[in-house]
């Protein structure tokens, strides 16, 4: 069966996003990408479909609060898979949270009958996949929109060119491309806000007993780090994270150390060469990796869907990238931060396996100086 689920009260008032500046300046106010595709007076239904990872769903963010700006009284719903779902709990631009079963071909057809009752008006693809095509056309409604270059996108009545051509620039960022599409159909979103989290009041308390009985009570600083990455070529060495750890140590600054069940190794690697002491978490559920991330002082860590969580709580970040594209999957937040990389001619590449070195050496190049350099200026920045 498909859950529904849903965001619970947040600890603190919603903070509303800043739009991100430097190269994306400022408007007055935000402006869409195209005239509207139809009456936008008449939707009152909207589905908005994001699958897969913690970073996508984190990325997801922005359109969400775009959405939620444009249409205040609007029933928007957003779709995720079962287990990242957790982490729009708190959220207020969700009105409701679906979800699906990864590889499971009867929650498919239960959430496909499910979305066809719930008669949408709008229904956008911020995913890309044929899942989420065959999903956004059982939902039967009027005006589903995707890019061109989808998968299935003739299943889409509404096909937008390349987000490139829509913003006008050489790159695009994630959020970018999918504010691309809302933009497309007429919501302003010029103003490229934010990623946001939202912390609840039940994991911030399970969060604060657990560093308090871990010796770290609410005055003390720390910096949460995630020394794990999806495979090698994004993993920087856990000794070097070590070395950085150390560093703040002796500024009075604890080490706090999160991970998932299967990075369990990472993380004792990383504590066994710090001198420093490490308190580390292996058993957090997504809400609480929220509520520690926002407690830090500061976030460093490889590019990860950690690193993208801390960025949309507004923690300070130092990412240590590899081969990923950085123009792509670089935090996308407001608070102090710098990506960390060494620029490689081959750079960037899938990733999964290194075609140019018998070990990757995007990541193995980045020296302890430079990261500890960036952590010195997002600190005094923060």
């Amino acid at each position: 069966m498909n859950a529904l689920h849903t965001p619970a009260a947040t600890t603190r008032p919603v903070p509303e996003p800043v739009a991100l500046t430097g190269a994306r300046a400022v408007e007055a106010a935000p402006q869409p990408l195209a005239p509207p595709r139809w009456d936008w007076g008449g939707v009152r239904r909207v589905l908005v479909v994001r699958l897969r990872s913690i970073g996508d769903t984190v990325l997801s963010t922005p359109s969400l609060y775009a959405l939620r700006r444009f249409l205040p009284d609007a029933q928007i719903d957003l779709l995720l898979e079962d287990w990242v779902a957790p982490l729009l709990d708190g959220n207020p631009d969700a009105s409701r949270v679906l979800t699906v079963k990864r590889d499971s071909t009867s929650s498919r057809l239960a959430l496909a009958r499910q979305l066809r009752a719930a008669r949408y008006d709008v229904a956008f693809n911020l995913h890309g996949g044929s899942t989420a095509a065959l999903l956004i056309r059982a939902s039967g409604a009027p005006e589903r929109v995707g890019y061109a270059s989808y998968r299935f996108s003739k299943l889409h009545n509404h096909a937008a060119p390349p987000a490139t051509d829509l913003w006008r620039q050489e790159k695009t960022h994630s959020v970018e491309q999918q504010l691309g599409l809302l933009g497309w159909t007429g919501v302003p979103v010029t103003d490229r806000p934010a990623t946001r989290l939202f912390v609840t009041d039940d994991s911030a308390a399970r969060v604060a007993d657990r560093l308090d009985a871990a010796g770290i009570n609410a005055a003390q600083p720390f910096a949460l780090f995630h020394p794990a990455a999806a495979f090698d070529s994004k993993r920087w060495d856990a000794r070097n994270f070590a070395r950085i750890a150390d560093t703040l140590d002796a500024r009075g600054v604890a080490v706090v150390a999160v991970a998932a069940p299967g990075e369990t190794d990472v993380v004792r690697a990383f504590a066994e060469s710090a001198k420093a002491r490490v308190v580390s978490f292996n058993d957090l559920s997504l809400p609480e990796v929220s509520a520690l991330a926002a407690r830090a002082r500061l976030f460093v860590g490889n590019d990860s869907g950690i690193a993208h969580i801390a960025a949309a709580v507004r923690t300070p970040s130092v990412v240590v990238f590899g081969s990923s594209n950085v123009a792509h999957w670089r935090p996308w937040t407001d608070a102090p931060s710098e990506v960390v990389r060494e620029e490689m001619p081959c750079a960037p590449c899938a990733g999964y396996t290194c075609g140019e070195f018998a070990e990757a050496q995007c990541i193995r190049r980045v020296t302890v100086e430079r990261v500890s350099a960036a952590v010195e200026r997002v600190l005094a920045a923060g």
